[in-house]
């Protein structure tokens, strides 16, 4: 039987046309361009407006006052918030995943902002890990400030058990308030672990370190508007990673900001919570407007934007 006829008996073979699968493919992916390019203006609108609101003098000069008020006068909120809502719960989600790591999603995030702006800025791995050394001495910070906080905690408190006296030999009055059995060489941390009462002056450092953050957050942020400004003078993109990583940091300054009204709202602690914020203030106060404006040493870490920008006058920042 010849070739021809036993294919044709097979029945027919269906040929493939390169051509109308790229047009095919080119329908496809046209709205998929479409949608990149309409998130990507989203993108650049919403960025260059929030770096003109960082970057403004009102917000740099002010914010830690606008902080201040908060921590004095936002336990006041406790008398109108509900005690069953949501977020009058310490075990909620936003408690548990963020507040119990607040440096470390506000060192990733403002890490790899800086990083990324130095970068882009400047094409120089020394000043790059210049300026993420300012990052760093804020950690070391941090991490001082609470093992000295601890220390000082541990000294200054006393722990108790409670002791539920006997109905049979304890009147009413001795009844409503129990005994207290005092145990001596105990820590904060092994005292509450083992469910006993901890007695004593204390400092909140979850107020302290989100006061710290949120000022961080606003000094590191304040120069990307001198960095689209020298892009556009340049001729050149910032690129949408940096605008992205941006917004997580805007993103994450309204989460520390939400959480901090939630605490002082829903767990008032005075004078704890506003001596956290007083030395939250004072760490910001000494680094960024003290150690970080120290001109005498190259290899200080220096301010945020020194050295990358040519348009901006660092010297000028509000004090």
């Amino acid at each position: 039987m010849d070739l021809k006829t036993e294919n044709s008996s097979n029945g027919p073979t269906p040929e493939i046309n390169l051509e109308k699968l790229r047009k095919i493919a080119a329908e496809l992916i046209l709205p998929g361009k479409f949608i990149l390019r309409l998130l990507n203006a989203v993108l650049v609108f919403v960025t260059n407006l929030l770096a003109r609101v960082f970057g403004s003098s009102l917000v740099r000069g002010h914010f830690h006052l606008m902080l201040s008020g908060l921590v004095l006068f936002g336990p006041v909120l406790s008398f109108w918030v509900s005690k069953y809502s949501i977020f009058a719960n310490k075990n909620n989600f936003l408690y548990r995943k963020f507040l119990k790591s607040t440096w470390g999603w506000t060192y990733t995030f403002t890490g790899s902002f800086v990083l990324l702006l130095s970068m882009s800025a400047h094409h120089s791995l020394f000043l790059s890990l210049r300026h993420l050394s300012r990052i760093g001495l804020v950690g070391l910070l941090w991490w001082c400030c609470q093992r000295l906080l601890t220390v000082l905690e541990d000294a200054a408190g006393t722990c108790y058990e409670p002791m539920t006296p006997a109905q049979d030999i304890q009147g009413a009055a001795s009844a409503v308030q129990p005994l207290l059995l005092l145990h001596e060489d105990l820590t904060k941390a092994s005292c509450l672990k083992a469910k006993m009462m901890w007695r004593g002056c204390e400092v909140s450092q979850e107020v302290l370190i989100l006061c710290l953050c949120c000022l961080l957050l606003i000094e590191e942020m304040s120069v990307f508007g001198d960095h689209l400004a020298q892009a556009k003078s340049l001729q050149r993109s910032p690129g949408g990673p940096l605008r992205f990583i941006f917004l997580l940091c805007v993103l994450l300054l309204a989460v520390w900001m939400f959480l901090l009204l939630c605490l002082l709202a829903h767990f008032p602690q005075f004078p704890s919570q506003q001596l956290g914020g007083a030395l939250g203030y004072l760490g910001w106060r000494g680094l960024y407007q003290g150690l970080y404006r120290v001109k005498s040493s190259w290899s200080g870490p220096g301010l945020p934007g020194e050295g990358l920008f040519t348009t901006t006058d660092i010297d000028k920042q509000p004090q």
